[in-house]
């Protein structure tokens, strides 16, 4: 037996086909989808809340950057309770959670409560109780690591306002420097605890793994380029192109379609030839799209400035996005699963919370600008211009970092045919079936 199979714990069997399976699967679908479903109401909503409560775009981007911020301060903390007090029981808990802070949301009399009921979402922003199997990390349960969340979550706050701060004042401004030099002050404590914590929530052991550290690298500049684009889009398409809210947030369907229909087969094709090759194309093909995206801001129809984005970014996000994450998650030991999930979903966040705190800056929109349909469209064909080149790069960045281990790594304990790409438990059963492997 391989040291990493000792170390596991015995588990009852999951899969798919049983009724147990379906049922994890179906928890953890409905899951996401409420996160997601949520996401893209806030994001089609944009226009009028900005109308509504009379406000700027720097509001409009903490009604965003609200629920991202606290979500990627604390995915690390809520990894570690996982992998500790048990995955389902923390998940029920997030869920709830969450379920409350959005009708909070709803009934929000003004942007203030709305920006901090987005906040209490992005902290819980983790049917399961009876049918999910618990699972969590062997071992005794360790404390939890406080000093290292409040660090981190100073860190972003303070990168982020005096990011968002920019797009009404310039660099040299002290509303502009002093939160950025708190937030990267308390990034370098943040380090300095974890690499002295006894139990830190975030193991730094782990970015020793080369293929973790760049899978990671490539997520933070791939979901930087997708987040802040998206944050504009369903503005664009109301304010421009004068589409109803649920117009707006129906443009994008194609792209969940594709999705449904070519992720699994992606990720089967990783599998057989390694991900370096679709972690790198993936992102191109997104940047191609996110160019076209351009079309948006001119005068065409839904047709013709719309849906060539929309499809090209689903084969994109296809390509890409199963073997990204699982590359990211297996590339790590299998008792931090939990964190370094969190690790992986922390980074798409904060490359998220960055990009729509710099992108409209960036591209000149500012103040109420984004409810001038020319300013808008100015400024977002320049936004998409920059989210493509960011794109670009990161698939430049995955074909010089990522590998394909060999073949014959782990050729005795995967199916044949299979590269064994990702570096996660053998495949094949592990457990022991003669006492004289159980004496091994």
């Amino acid at each position: 037996m391989t040291e990493t199979a000792a170390a596991l714990p015995a588990s009852p069997a999951l899969r798919l086909k049983t009724p147990r399976g379906r049922w994890t699967v179906a928890a953890t679908v409905l899951g996401s989808g409420m996160a997601a479903l949520d996401a893209t109401v806030v994001g089609i909503a944009l226009p009028a809340i900005g109308r509504d409560f009379h406000t700027g775009i720097a509001d409009l981007q903490w009604v965003v950057n609200a629920y991202t911020l606290t979500l990627a301060g604390l995915l690390l903390l809520g990894g570690t309770l996982g992998d500790s007090y048990g995955r389902r029981k923390v998940f029920v808990i997030g869920i709830v959670w969450f379920a409350v802070a959005s009708l909070l949301c709803g009934i929000a009399p003004n942007v203030g409560v709305l920006i901090a009921a987005r906040a209490l979402q992005g902290v819980v922003a983790a049917i399961s109780a009876r049918h999910v199997p618990e699972t969590k990390a062997p071992g005794p349960v360790p404390k939890l690591d406080i000093r290292g969340a409040a660090c981190i979550s100073g860190a972003l706050a303070g990168i982020t306002y005096g990011l968002i701060a920019l797009s009404a004042n310039s660099w040299g401004s002290v509303s502009v420097l002093l939160p950025l030099a708190v937030g990267l002050g308390l990034l370098g404590l943040f380090i300095w605890v974890e690499a002295r914590e006894p139990e830190p929530m975030l193991p730094l052991g782990i970015f020793k793994s080369r293929q973790f550290s760049a899978a990671n690298a490539v997520t933070f500049v791939v979901y930087a380029a997708l987040g802040g684009l998206l944050f504009l889009v369903p503005t664009v398409l109301q304010v421009v192109h004068g589409y109803s809210p649920i117009a707006a947030g129906s443009a994008l369907l194609p792209v969940t379609f594709i999705m449904l229909v070519l992720s699994s087969r992606s990720g089967a094709l990783a599998a057989r030839i390694g991900p370096r090759l679709q972690m790198t194309v993936g992102p191109l093909v997104v940047a191609t799209s996110l160019a076209l995206f351009t079309l948006i801001s001119g005068s065409g129809d839904y047709l013709t400035a719309v849906l060539p984005g929309a499809v090209v970014f689903g084969f994109g996000v296809a390509i890409m996005v199963a073997p990204l994450t699982a590359t990211a998650l297996s590339s790590a030991p299998a008792e931090h699963a939990g964190v370094a999930s969190a690790v992986n979903n922390d980074v798409a966040r904060v490359g998220q919370l960055i990009a729509v705190a710099v992108l409209p800056a960036l591209a000149g929109i500012t103040g109420d600008s984004y409810l001038h349909p020319a300013q808008l469209a100015h400024g977002f064909r320049m936004a998409a211009w920059i989210s493509a080149a960011f794109c670009a790069a990161g698939g430049v960045l995955a074909g010089l970092t990522i590998r394909n281990p060999s073949r014959t790594k782990c050729a005795e304990t995967t199916p044949q045919g299979f590269n064994c790409s990702l570096e996660a438990p053998p495949l094949r059963s592990l457990e022991p079936t003669t006492q004289t492997e159980e004496a091994r």
